[in-house]
């Protein structure tokens, strides 16, 4: 990894299971020893200190609340540890339970508070020591889904209204693209791109950064023509012009990566049938506005749609996708 963060970014570091994203977390608070590389701020370098000399603001996936402590004296233990004045200490607090809207609760002890509550009192806890840099892992995913929602927005008021530097560890996409101003996908210990939300949700640089964007359909294709940006893919039952995203020559294996939420019902007998594949539904989830469709193409493979018509298990259907919407990349650079 090489990443430069400038003073009041919020960086979200993004992917699956095990790719790095905590490790690296934990190698920027000092809590895993670099065997490479250096970490540096201000032009200072930083990775040869202990944790407690970096003075980073830390929020964890599990709270790591003092159970036997007051909501006030969670957020005050690390002012005291410092040896802050206890007026000032007091400020402090006081303006960091009020930021959190938790003045209501700080006499109580973390038993006695909702997760969303122990999870205010987790962030206070970091941003009252005024830190550098604020590190949070993964600190929503222990939340139910409206909840995640509600914190997810006091994140960001308080990134702003704050004006901290913030590294934020999530698998969820979503999640990502609300709060960070850059994301960094990481896949097994490897950068795989840096962008902005809108940068990495629009532009993936491959297969793989397609995939954890929202691409679900990965269509095994061979690339049958090229002309400048762009490629006609051919597979079973199954062709389709796209941008070809990696500069692929003709006979190359790819796959064709399409967003469910990119097809289009096409209605029976139209007159062009340009980039359009036929597909046979096999599973219907009502959501709403929308039904979420799991469809099976002439190959096999399955087939995600999210669409506003009405479709029911057994329904053969066209399917329509723009070509700007069809990203086309190597084969194997999604697994």
């Amino acid at each position: 990894m090489d990443l430069t963060i400038k003073g009041g970014e919020f960086i979200a570091l993004l992917g699956p299971s095990g790719c790095g994203k905590s490790t690296a977390l934990n190698c920027l608070a000092g809590l895993l020893p670099l065997t490479g590389g250096k970490i540096t701020m201000d032009g200072k370098r930083i990775d040869d200190l202990p944790p407690e000399r970096r003075g980073f603001g830390m929020v964890f996936q599990n709270y790591a609340l003092f159970p036997h402590m007051s909501v006030r004296r969670n957020i005050g233990f690390g002012l005291s540890m410092r040896k802050v004045g206890k007026t000032e200490l007091n400020r402090r607090v006081d303006e960091a339970i009020k930021l959190v809207q938790l003045t209501e609760h700080e006499h109580k002890f973390p038993a006695q508070l909702s997760g969303g509550q122990q999870q205010r009192v987790a962030i206070a806890r970091a941003i009252v020591l005024e830190p550098p840099l604020v590190l949070m892992d993964e600190p929503l995913s222990n939340l139910d889904a409206s909840l995640r929602l509600e914190m997810r927005t006091e994140i960001r008021r308080l990134h702003q209204s704050l004006g901290l530097t913030t590294v934020y560890v999530t698998h969820d996409q979503e999640e990502a693209l609300a709060l960070a101003d850059r994301l960094v996908v990481l896949r097994l210990g490897e950068v795989q791109q840096i962008g902005s939300p809108e940068d990495v949700y629009a532009h993936p640089t491959n297969a793989y950064v397609a995939g954890f964007m929202g691409y679900r359909n990965m269509l095994r294709v061979t690339v049958e023509s090229v002309d400048g940006e762009n490629a006609v893919v051919t597979g079973e039952g199954v062709r389709l012009a796209g941008v070809n995203r990696e500069s692929l020559p003709s006979g190359a294996a790819a796959v064709a990566a399409v967003r469910p939420e990119d097809f289009s019902l096409v209605v029976p007998n139209a007159a062009s049938t340009e980039n359009t594949v036929s597909a046979v539904v096999e599973i219907v989830e009502y959501h709403g506005r929308e039904q979420a469709v799991e469809a099976r193409l002439p190959s096999g493979e399955q087939l995600h749609v999210r669409t506003n018509s009405r479709l029911a298990p057994g329904d053969t259907v066209q399917l329509r996708v723009p070509v700007e919407r069809v990203l086309i990349f190597a084969e194997g650079s999604s697994s």
